[in-house]
This record gives structure tokens, sequence and C-alpha cells, in this order.
């Protein structure tokens, strides 16, 4: 067994991976410290310290999985992700120092490609966006006609929600999630135009009960496809093992009823 081999079987031990993880989620622990001022005047320069010392950790185990998976480290999306986090956190700050302090947070994403659970999750909304995209245009054509129609119904009575088709989106957006729809926005709305509940009560069950589900079921299929294509490459997995085990012991047979005389 190589060098290479062996650093690769030690990288992806069971051990090693919840190591990792939980220096992450210690990392992301320290990163909140910092935000509190109390908490860094008690403390000193520790806090830093060991930031700077997950930090390390990070940096060597991202240099030990390039050194054994060579190119094919690269040919990895998450481990481009892991890479790009970290080149993100070594990045000299400068003038813009405070926006770098800030994207050390971003560290806390690497939970994804070190927990599969996550990765699946991640998998089947990527999965997802295809699909997505097509139910997105169909929400932007429903908020673009939606907003076109409640600035020339309702914007001259009130110009601050739909004064014009920007004001209008938002605010429908607003009754979309449905956050202080009624007794904020419509009943309002009602007091001046009685019949205005015709035009957001259809609206609503497009866009909340009818579009929002439908992204939600898409996201679900997806993440459900990506956990079948596993369990199958798990079955695929277990079924050669289980062959290749049934070849050595019909070998070993025919072996011993070779040597019998």
């Amino acid at each position: 067994m190589t060098f290479r081999q062996r650093l690769a079987g030690f990288i992806e031990r069971a051990d090693v991976t919840n190591f990792i993880l939980a220096v992450i989620l210690f990392n992301a622990v320290l990163l909140g410290l910092e935000t509190s001022d109390p908490v860094m005047d008690a403390t000193g320069p520790i806090i830093p310290a060991l930031d700077s010392l997950c930090l390390m950790i990070f940096v060597a185990e991202l240099s030990a999985k390039i050194v054994a998976y060579g190119p094919r480290f690269f040919r990895n999306g998450w481990n481009l992700f892991d890479f790009t986090i970290i080149a993100i956190s070594l990045a000299p700050g400068g003038q813009v120092a405070s926006v770098f302090r800030a994207l050390r947070i971003l560290r806390l994403l690497r939970v994804i490609s070190v927990a599969p659970s996550l990765r699946r999750v991640v998998e089947g909304f990527v999965t997802a966006l295809p699909g997505m995209a097509s139910v997105f245009l169909l929400m932007s054509l429903i908020f673009y006609i939606g907003a076109v129609m409640a600035t020339k119904l309702f914007g001259q009575s009130f110009p601050d929600w739909f004064g014009d088709i920007g004001r209008s989106a938002y605010t429908l957006f607003q009754v979309m999630t449905l956050e202080s729809w009624s007794m904020g926005i419509v009943r309002p709305v009602m007091d001046v135009y009685p019949y205005a509940w015709l035009f957001f009560v259809p609206f609503i069950m497009i866009t909340t009960f009818a579009v929002v589900n439908l992204l939600v079921g898409l996201i679900v299929n997806s993440m459900q496809d990506a956990h079948n294509v596993e369990g199958n490459e798990k079955t695929d997995t277990y079924r050669d093992e289980v062959l290749a085990r049934l070849t050595a012991i019909e070998q070993r047979l025919g072996q011993d009823t070779d040597a019998k005389p």
C-alpha cells in the first residue's frame, strides 16, 4: 500500500471525520463569542489563538487531502467547496479586514461536506434547481401581473404600499408570506376598496398555497431521489462484496476437491 493510500485511509476514518466535525462546531462557537465585547475583554488573546489553531487544523486536513487524492481532489465538488471556504479564511484582510472576519463564519458550512445526511439535503436541493427555475419564472410572471394590477387599482390611495411596481411587488411578497397580510394590508385597503378581496384572496391561493407548495414538492422529490440513488449504490456495493466472498469460497472448495486423492 502506497503512502497516498494510507493517508487517504487515515483521512476517511470515522474518528478523524468526527474530530474535524467537532473542530468545525467548536470554531463556530468561537466565532460567535468574538462578537461579544465583554467576552473578548475577559478572555484576552485566548479566543483568537484558538481560532487560529482551528484554522491550522483545517489547512492541515485540506493539505492532507490534496496529497492523498492528487488531481482527483479537484474533481470533487465538495473538496472544491472546502478549498474555497478555507481560501476565504486565509485571504489577507487589508482595508476589508472586517469583511473577511465576518466571512470566517462560512467555515461552519463545512459541516455540510462532512455530514453525509446534510450532503444529501444539499444534493437534493441542487438537483431540484432546474425544476425550481421554471417555478420561479412562473412566480415572477404572477408577481409582475399582480404588481401592475395592484398599482393601477390601489396606488392612488395607498402610495406607500402600491405607489409603483417595485413597492407593489414588495407588498405582495409580504402578502404571500402571510405576515400581517390581513389586518396590516388587506383590511385597510378594503376600507377604501370593499371588493379588494377579489384580488388578494385569489393571489394568496395561487402563490402561497399552490406555487410555494409546488417548490416544496420539487425539493422533497429530489431529496428522495438522491436518497434512493445512495441506497442503490450501497446495495450494489454490498452485492459485489457478497459475490466476491462467494467466489473466494468456491475457489477454496475447488482447491480442496483437487487436493483430495
